[in-house]
C-alpha cells in the first residue's frame, strides 16, 4: 500500500486539559505542584498553576484529575520492534561483538529462524505492527524507530502506525532519521561522511563489543589529514568498545550515541563507559545521550523498563546520572539527536503535546514515580494531543475506535484509530494481533513447512523471497537488503564487517523450531520475567534484585 503524502500525525486533537503534577524537563527544570497543561490542535496551548484563570478559549473545559505527574512523552532512540515478540534470551555465554553471539546456533535457532518465519508471512505483519507498537504504548513511549518493509533489493517503505516514527514522520518539524545506509556508502569513507550529512540525525550501531575487532569499527572512521568521517547527525549506537579519548573525538564533532545498557550487559557482561561519554563534552557543549532499549530478546519491554535498568546500574556506579539526568535521555536529550527539540521533548506552551502520566507524586523527588512500579503505573498516553492509551478515568471508556485490555489485571484503554496509519494495520485490533501472533508462534515449525514447500528450503535458508507482491520485514541483522545499520570503512586495508555467513550450507529453518511463547505485553502480565532476568549469567550482581526492587515498589 503506498504511503499517502502529509505529516502522519497531523497536527489536530480536540481541546482538553489535564491536572496534577506538571514536571515539565524544561532548561530551568520547572515542577507545578498543583498545575494543569492544556492542549489544543495538537499543542500544549498554556501551562497554569492551580487557582490562575482558565486560559482564553478554553471556557468549559474541566480538567481531568490525574492523582499523578504529567512528563514528557518517551522518546526511544533505538528499537528493533519487530523483534518484541520474542522472548528474553537466556544467554549462555559472555561474547566480545555482535559477530560472535549473531553467529551462533542457539541464536539462529531462537531468533534468526523463528524472524525469518514470521518475516516472509506477509498476511502476519500488519498484526505484528500492532502488537509491537501496543508494547512500546503502553510502557509511555511515544515515539520510536519504525518497521521497515522491502519488496525488491534497495527498495524499502515504513509501516505507519500510532506510535511515532522516527525515520518517517512526513512533517517538517520532526524532520526524518536515518538508520540505514546503503551496503556500498557503509564501505566507502567519503560516501559514507557525504550521506550521513544529508540528515539532521542518522541512527547507526558502532562499536557494539568488547574487543578490538569491535573497537575497530570506530578506527576506521579515522580519515587521513586528521579528519573523521563523523558528522554532528551521527548517533552512535551501543559504542560499548569506546575509550575515553574515543568519546573525546565524538564530541569534537558534535556527535552522540544511543546507550542500550541492558542488552550491552545481557550479551557483553559491560555497558558504553557513559561516564566518560558525559564528561566528553565541553561548557554550553555538553555530549548528547539518547535511551535505546533495543529489542525484548535481550533488553527491556520497552523504554519504561529501560529506564529501570538505567537507574540501577546508575545508582551502582558512582551515580553517574541523576534522576533527572535519566529522564533527560529519554526526552529532552532525545528530542535534541534527532534535531525534534523546538516542538517535542518538553513540557512547554507551543510544543505538540506528547506526554505521558505516571501514578504517584513525591514531593522531594517529583521524577521518584516514573522510576518505581511496573506498567500499571503508567496511567495515560498521549501523542499530538491524542489520547491514545489509558485508565479508564483518563480515557472514554466506550466509543468508537476504542478498545478495552488488561495490564496486570487492569483495566486500560487503548484508542488506536487514525487516518494516515496504513490500512492493513488500521484494520487490525489489539486482541486480534495478539491472537494471531501467539497462534503463528506456537505454530511456527509448520509455518515454516509450508513456507519451504512453497519456496524450497535452500531459498528461505540462503536469502529471503522477495517479490512486488509480497514484502517482507527488512530484517537487515542477518539478512542482506542492500542496506545496513552500521558503517563497514576499512581499516588497515580490511573491510570492519560484516562476517559473511554459509547460509547455503544452514539446515533448513523448519529443523530449528519449535513453540514459542509470544512475549507478554509488560513485566506486569510476565509471571517469569524477573526469574529470568535473575538467572542472566552476565549481568552484574546488582542488576536483578535492584530491578526487582523497582518493579515491585
Amino acid at each position: 500500500m503506498p504511503n499517502k503524502p502529509g505529516p502522519i500525525d497531523p497536527p489536530g486533537s480536540p481541546k482538553w486539559a489535564l491536572a496534577g503534577r506538571i514536571v515539565t524537563m524544561d532548561p530551568k527544570s520547572t515542577v507545578i505542584i498543583d498545575g494543569a497543561i492544556w492542549i489544543a490542535d495538537a499543542a500544549i496551548a498554556a501551562i497554569t498553576k492551580h487557582g490562575d484563570p482558565v486560559p482564553d478559549g478554553f471556557a468549559g473545559v474541566i480538567p481531568l484529575q490525574t492523582g499523578g505527574t504529567v512528563l514528557p512523552g518517551l522518546i526511544e532512540l533505538h528499537n528493533h520492534l519487530a523483534y518484541n515478540v520474542l522472548p528474553l534470551w537466556n544467554v549462555p555465554q559472555t561474547y566480545t561483538n555482535r559477530d560472535k553471539w549473531g553467529n551462533t546456533p542457539i541464536y539462529h535457532q531462537l531468533v534468526t529462524a523463528p524472524m525469518k518465519t514470521i518475516g516472509e508471512a506477509t498476511e502476519l505483519l500488519p498484526a505484528l505492527v500492532r502488537y509491537v507498537e501496543c508494547k512500546a504504548l503502553v510502557g509511555g513511549v511515544t515515539s520510536s524507530q519504525g518497521i521497515a518493509l522491502f519488496s525488491a533489493p534497495g527498495v524499502r517503505r515504513y509501516y505507519r502506525g500510532i506510535v511515532r516514527n522516527v525515520e518517517e514522520t512526513g512533517d517538517k518539524l520532526l524532520p526524518e532519521a536515518g538508520s540505514r545506509i546503503a551496503d556500498v556508502d557503509a564501505r566507502d569513507p567519503q560516501a559514507f561522511l557525504a550521506e550521513i550529512e544529508k540528515k539532521t540525525c542518522f541512527l547507526l550501531h558502532l562499536s557494539e563489543g568488547t574487543d578490538d575487532a569491535a573497537h575497530k569499527h570506530f578506527e576506521a572512521l579515522a580519515l587521513p589529514g586528521n579528519e573523521w568521517a563523523i558528522a554532528p547527525s551521527l548517533a552512535g549506537i551501543h559504542c560499548v568498545a569506546l575509550t575515553p579519548g574515543d568519546f573525546r573525538v565524538m564530541a569534537a564533532q558534535g556527535a552522540s550515541m544511543v546507550w542500550s545498557p541492558f542488552s550491552n550487559l545481557l550479551l557483553y557482561g559491560q555497558t558504553a563507559n557513559v561516564a566518560a561519554a558525559a564528561a566528553a563534552g565541553s561548557p554550553g557543549h555538553p555530549f548528547r545521550i539518547g535511551l535505546g532499549s533495543d529489542w525484548s530478546p535481550s533488553g527491556s519491554k520497552s523504554l519504561f523498563g529501560e529506564l529501570k535498568v538505567a537507574h540501577v546500574y546508575s545508582q551502582n556506579n558512582a551515580n553517574v546520572f541523576s534522576d533527572e539526568q535519566l529522564v533527560r535521555l529519554a526526552t529532552t536529550s532525545g528530542a535534541e539527536i534527532l534535531g525534534w527539540d523546538k516542538t517535542v521533548g518538553a513540557l512547554e506552551v507551543g510544543k505538540r503535546a506528547d506526554l505521558i502520566v505516571v501514578a504517584g507524586q513525591n514531593d522531594a523527588a517529583p521524577l521518584t514515580p516514573l522510576f518505581e512500579g511496573d506498567e500499571r503505573t503508567v496511567q495515560l498516553v498521549a501523542i499530538n494531543g491524542t489520547r491514545r492509551y489509558g485508565t479508564t478515568a483518563l480515557m472514554t471508556a466506550d466509543g468508537p475506535g476504542l478498545e478495552k485490555l488488561a495490564v496486570g489485571g487492569e483495566q486500560r484503554v487503548l484508542y488506536l484509530t487514525q487516518a494516515t496509519e496504513d490500512p492493513d494495520v488500521a484494520a487490525v485490533s489489539y486482541a486480534e494481533a495478539r491472537a494471531k501472533l501467539a497462534d503463528a508462534l506456537q505454530n511456527v515449525k509448520a509455518m515454516a513447512l509450508e513456507q519451504e514447500h512453497q519456496h524450497g528450503p535452500e531459498a528461505l535458508a540462503a536469502a529471503p523471497v522477495v517479490r512486488a507482491d509480497h514484502p517482507r520485514l527488512a530484517l537487515d541483522e542477518f539478512e542482506h537488503t542492500d542496506f545496513t545499520q552500521r558503517p563497514h570503512l576499512t581499516f588497515n586495508g580490511a573491510v570492519t564487517g560484516p562476517v559473511d555467513r554459509p547460509q547455503a550450507a544452514a539446515p533448513p529453518i523448519s529443523s530449528l523450531l519449535s513453540p514459542i511463547q509470544l512475549d507478554p505485553l509488560t513485566v506486569a502480565d510476565d509471571t517469569d520475567w524477573l526469574d529470568a532476568v535473575g538467572h542472566e549469567m552476565n549481568l552484574p550482581g546488582y542488576m536483578a534484585p535492584g530491578l526487582r526492587a523497582l518493579y515491585q515498589a
